[in-house]
Order: C-alpha cells, then structure tokens, then sequence
C-alpha cells in the first residue's frame, strides 16, 4: 500500500510515490514553460500543467508497477489565481506568485479601516490572489466576468482530477482574503473591495478526502477509478509536513525558484511590523511565520542562462573565487521583493565590475548576492536571533559548496532533510492522513526523514561575509 503525492511547483511538477513506511518509492518531475508576456507578468497555461502532471504520474506509476496505490495527496504553488469557468476550464492563462502588476490595488487595501487590515495579519504583496483578482476585476474585466471560480494551482489541479472544488487553510490564507483569527474567509474584507465572494471555493481541511478520481482522469493517469484525493496544501506548508517539522521552535530554509524561512507557531501572533508572513500549517493546527525570498533560484537561473552557464558551472564558482569576489557585488532583485526587504522595489545590478573580473567572479557574486537576499529575511524573522542552527530543504540546496557559503553568509550550521522532495512527500502523507494511513500529521513523526549536519560557519569567512553584508545594505539603502 502506498500513496502518491503530486507537487505542482512553479516550472515543474514533482510525483513521488510514498510507502507506509515513509519510503520513497519513486520520483518523477516534468517541466513546463513560465511566461511574461510583459514586464512584472508572470503566467503559465494550466493545460501545460495537466499534460506535465500526466506525464510525471505515468512515469512514476510505470517505475513502481508493482506498488498498490492507496490514495493521492496534492501540494502547490501558492498566491496565484486560475480563473475558471464552472468545468474548471481556464478562461485566461494562470496569474503566479511572481507576478507584480497589481502593485496599484494594493492601494484599495490600504484605504481598508485598520481593523479590517488586522484581520489579514499579513504583508500587502501583489503579487497574491487578493490584489490579482482586483487587477483583474478592474483590467479584464471579461475574464473576471465569465470566471465561475478563483482557484489556487494545487485546487484546480484538484477539480481535474476529482471534477470537486474545494481549497485548504495553508492555501486560503496565503490569499489576502482570509481572517486569520477566524479561520475562515474574511467575508467583510471580501465585500469592502467589491470582489465577487461566489469566486472562492469552501475551505476544507489539507487532510481531508476531498473526492476521488474521477474515470476520465484516472484513465489519463493510468490509475483506479474513485482513488481518494486529499485536499492537499500549499507547497511550502507541506514541504514542512514531509521533512518532519512538525513542533515549534526551528527554522527551515527551503531553496527553489524562491526561498523561504519558516517557523511553526502554536498561535496565530503576527508580526507587528508587517515584515513577514503568516499562514496556516497543514496540520489544521498550528500556525507558520514565514519570511520569503522572491529573487533566489530565478535570479541565479537568469544569471546562469545569460552567461551560458551549467548550473555545475554555477555551484563550481564558490570555490574558485575568494569571499567576496574580489570587490564585486550583486543585487538579484529581478522582480520585486516581499516586505521584509528595505526597498522591496529594488532592482538588480553587479557593482564594482572591473576589468580583471572573470566570469567566474560573476557567478560566484550572485551566489552571494542571493545568499545575502536570504539573510536579509532571516534577520527580519522574528526571533532568530538565538536559533544557532537552520534545517535546510529543496532541490536548489544540494551542491556542497553553495551549502558552506550559505553556512559562512548566514553564521548558522546547516542540517539537511534526507528527503529528495518534500513538498511532494509531504502531499503524499496527506494522502495517507485522508485515508487513514496516518491518524494525524503528528502520527507521521515515526517517519520523519533524518537531518544531518552539511555545513558549519568557519569564523574567517563569517567575518568577511559580515563585512561585505554591510556594504550590501548601503546599496540598498537599508
């Protein structure tokens, strides 16, 4: 018996087959095309990821051909919207994560009463569902009209697979239209804007049976008609559930397209300064701050494909060139940035170029730079200070040296997940829970995968790398 996760990312959808024994049976990813049609767009086309998402669970199936799956569990890009009509086909491409052209209707939200604002407990950052379908209520007003649902990636992957709608809390209240202390969606909110409240699916719990597969899909899949489809989660709320961080008190950095920095917490206390962020767990029961990175593996791939770099290329440079790259400096602020950077509408730059810089240097400084841009975040979560150590996790946190320069950027030890994929594990366990696998998210605490330490600070480079971070602060004006 084993359950099958699927992990709808932001260029590449990730499918592990999961067994009751917390082994990784398979894994296979699929890629799909991001695009931006116009400077701050970022969209995908959803038929692309319906045929990378057949594609991926094929593969997965064929290699573990004798593997009796049990259930399914979904895990997901957050913040963007799909627009449906009521079969849950698209009526435009899908609005992502990056996408910043919303930045003017995060003035409707600011002109909301504080107390109404208080409600969100969170940062105001365009580029997340709220101020999307504002946008999109205001500049296409067509697709706004013909959309039948609002959905987040991960749930309209759902309503292809179990032809049901629903959403999650992890998910829900990433969206700027969710009451944090109510725990539900913000109803007032969602009236004062003038948005459609039809548009928003019932809000269901990660672990729940939230249909099952339905005989088209399942014969596009290869799988059994009527397998139970959990609702599943955001993928950074079940990136934690699957590398076992399950209690309060650590800090994991994640390391993909983005980056984030996350922290459990018992109760829903947000930060007072609007710095970071703050969403539901997949566990319906606690809480998670939340500092995050839009400019961290998109900045180092921009760099990698202008200078017609191999990612080993990329990783390689941090050994071949001296800390702080001979004086030069990169800025990796390509899209906007989340609030808890000092000018979030900072814009990307290498200063210092001179002619004795090679292209190694340039590589090494934008490993940095990025490692910079991550501890800019860690120190505006709150109550770091004392936390000597962070779990590290994703696919963009392998290479042995990028491991040591973040270690030495950071001054933390770095302990790694033994997990290959963890958004899709943790959707995997989700699966289980909705089928009784597991009793809880807690229950799976047996089969956490281990962590090992990868990295230690060494005081020489720290006090470079503290040196150069001060100097990476003036040219941000922080």
């Amino acid at each position: 018996m084993a359950t099958l996760g699927i992990d709808l990312g932001t260029s590449s959808v990730k499918v592990t087959i999961l067994d009751a024994q917390g082994h990784t049976l398979n894994l296979s990813k699929t890629d799909y095309t991001v695009m931006a049609p116009r400077p701050s767009w970022s969209e995908s086309n959803p038929d692309e990821w319906w045929s990378a998402t057949v594609s991926a669970v094929q593969t997965a199936i064929a290699q573990a051909s004798q593997v009796e799956i049990s259930a399914i569990g979904l895990s997901g890009q957050m913040h963007g919207v799909v627009l449906t009509n009521h079969e849950g086909r698209p009526v435009r491409p899908a609005m992502l994560w990056a996408d910043t052209r919303a930045q003017e209707e995060l003035e409707l939200y600011r002109a909301l009463p504080t107390s109404l604002l208080e409600l969100l407990a969170n940062p105001l950052v365009p580029g997340m569902a709220g101020p999307m379908l504002l946008w999109l209520a205001h500049h296409e007003a067509s697709s706004y009209e013909k959309a039948h649902w609002a959905l987040q990636p991960k749930d309209w992957l759902r309503f292809q697979l179990t032809d049901e709608v629903a959403t999650d809390p992890s998910d829900a209240s990433a969206t700027l239209l969710y009451d944090l202390q109510a725990d539900g969606w913000a109803d007032n909110i969602i009236a004062a804007l003038h948005l459609e409240r039809r548009l928003l699916p019932p809000i269901m719990p990660s672990g729940a049976r939230a249909g099952t597969l339905s005989a088209k899909a399942a014969k596009a899949l290869g799988l059994p008609i009527g397998l139970p489809v959990a609702t599943g989660a955001a993928d950074t709320a079940a990136a934690m559930l699957g590398t076992g961080l399950l209690t309060p008190g650590p800090i994991q950095l994640t390391l993909g397209t983005g980056a984030q920095l996350v922290q459990l917490r018992s109760q829903p206390a947000s930060d007072q300064a609007t710095r970071t962020h703050l969403y539901r767990a997949a566990d319906d029961t606690n809480w998670y701050a939340m500092a995050a990175v839009q400019n961290a593996g998109l900045a180092l791939n921009w760099v990698r494909q202008v200078l017609n770099a191999t990612w080993e290329e990329v990783y390689a440079s941090a050994n071949a060139v001296s800390p702080g790259a001979d004086g030069l400096l990169f800025l990796p602020y390509l899209t906007g940035e989340r609030p808890h950077h000092p000018v979030p509408t900072s814009t990307g730059a290498f200063l210092g170029l001179r002619i004795d810089h090679r292209r190694e240097h340039l590589l090494h400084a934008a490993l940095e730079g990025v490692a910079f841009g991550i501890r800019v975040a860690l120190d505006a979560l709150p109550s770091t200070s004392k936390i000597t150590a962070l779990r590290l996790a994703g696919g963009g946190s392998e290479h042995l040296a990028w491991r040591q320069m973040l270690s030495d950027i950071l001054n933390r030890e770095l302990l790694t997940v033994d997990t290959p994929a963890a958004s899709a594990r943790g959707a995997a366990l989700l699966g289980g829970i909705a089928t009784g696998i597991w009793a809880d998210a807690l229950a799976t605490a047996s089969i956490a995968p281990r962590t090992s330490l990868v990295a230690s600070p060494e005081a020489g480079r720290v006090e470079i790398y503290n040196s150069v971070y001060a100097k990476y602060l003036d040219c941000l004006g922080g």
